[in-house]
């Protein structure tokens, strides 16, 4: 069954835990004991009815201050498809957690009360669900309840967006007009709004197509482990497992392994004990090569007769900074591409992102967490990598503190 993840972001109080809540329960995707640990946590908040925001809210901050800081993940499934929402926080100080929660999604929700129309934090939600290269996004006009169900309030509000839409190129997105509190258009059509037939928001999750198949992109396996059993049943044994970040291989294809360069041919393909003639992303597989090569942990292998990704030690890229300690021009960072490791050092901030008016500000000479930026980078030795919108898995860099092992900052690489 295909698997849809995708993420919700939006203002404070617009009703993204309510949606997710919502959608779980109507689509009948919660344990008994969940509800009725729900029930007693909304008796004891006061509420007269069942908080269905408190389904998500996971944290005790949350439930008592009734927004969301972390990112909670959830799963659930229809005959149609299986799904994995990541419920993001709307506040700016937390902008670090909607990367985190988008940075693996294939859509977005981003959610807009009908009485305060866009905001600055909807422009800021949408830039960065296309910074990281999610395809479709879906502009969710919740509380049509409490604007008496207007097709004018929506429709103005739908034009608004659109005109930031333009500035932000933005191009595949859809609106729905629901009520997450009352369940309009979110599982089933609504009928207190007749005006419009665009169908519910689970019908559009089910059946909407994702663009971006990764297994027939180039291929790219960061080798993670090189396996040598030296054992009697396999004396010359020499494979190399990973995940297949994108693309297929077949036994018989020839490689090029990366930073090396040097060339071979596919002999054989095992999951577990098990030979395979085809693999194709997300597989895991171990794979042999026909050719003794110098292999380790982090090398790249790509398909040989296909685009191949880049080798340099300079890379541009955007950051969002996660740490509070600040990111510092020429300070050594580990720096995490796939499964390879390397130091390097940020040569210059070529600008700082104003998150909320998305100006452009210049000559500035550290990050503060939440930031995000466009850095020039270089590193002690090459990095081989694609463009972050060709390749999730080999366009994004994790920077490490050498000092302490915390991961610090998140990047997409720009070609």
């Amino acid at each position: 069954m295909e698997l849809l993840r995708f993420t919700t972001a939006g203002s404070v109080d617009d009703g993204k835990s309510t949606l997710i809540g919502r959608l779980l329960y109507d689509s009948k995707s919660i344990f008994e004991d969940q509800l009725e640990a729900v029930k007693i946590a909304s008796e004891n908040r006061g509420n007269e009815e069942l908080n269905l925001a408190l389904l998500t809210d996971g944290l005790r901050a949350e439930r008592e201050q009734g927004i969301t800081i972390d990112v909670a993940y959830r799963y659930f499934a229809t005959p149609k498809r299986k799904f994995i929402i990541a419920d993001t926080p709307g506040h700016i100080q937390y902008t670090r957690n909607m990367v985190t929660g988008a940075s693996t999604a294939d859509l977005a929700i981003i959610l807009i009360d009908a009485r305060n129309g866009v905001l600055e934090q909807t422009v800021r939600h949408s830039f960065i669900a296309s910074l990281l290269g999610i395809e479709k996004i879906v502009i969710c006009i919740n509380k049509m309840d409490l604007v008496g169900f207007s097709e004018d309030v929506f429709n103005e509000i739908c034009k608004d967006y659109e005109e930031k839409a333009k500035i932000l190129n933005i191009q595949n997105f859809t609106f729905i007009p629901i009520s997450a509190k009352l369940g309009d258009n979110v599982v089933e059509d609504s009928p207190n709004m007749p005006w419009y037939q665009g169908g519910a928001l689970l019908n559009l999750l089910e059946n909407v197509q994702i663009k971006s198949n990764l297994a027939q992109k180039p291929f790219r396996m960061s080798v993670q482990h090189v396996i040598r059993p030296i054992s009697d049943k396999f004396p010359d044994f020499r494979g190399y497992a990973g995940r297949v970040a994108s693309g297929t291989i077949r036994t018989g294809d020839e490689i090029t392994l990366y930073p090396s360069e040097l060339k071979s041919k596919v002999t054989h393909l095992y999951f577990a004990d098990k030979g395979l003639e085809e693999v194709s992303a997300p597989e895991s597989v171990t794979l042999c090569l026909a050719d003794d090569l110098d292999v380790s942990r982090g090398d790249l292998i790509a398909k040989a007769k296909e685009p191949q990704p880049t080798i340099s030690q300079d890379v541009t890229l955007h950051v969002c900074w996660l740490r509070e300690d600040k990111l510092q021009l020429r300070k050594r960072y580990l720096i995490r591409n796939a499964n390879s490791e390397v130091l390097g050092i940020v040569k210059s901030i070529e600008y700082k992102i104003d998150i909320n008016s998305l100006e452009k500000i210049t000559d500035i000479q550290q990050l503060e967490m939440n930031d995000i930026a466009c850095i020039s980078l270089h590193t002690a030795a090459p990095l081989t990598f694609d463009a972050y919108s060709q390749n999730r898995t080999t366009g994004s860099l994790i920077f490490i503190d050498p000092d302490t092992n915390d991961t610090v900052g998140a990047g997409m690489i720009d070609l």
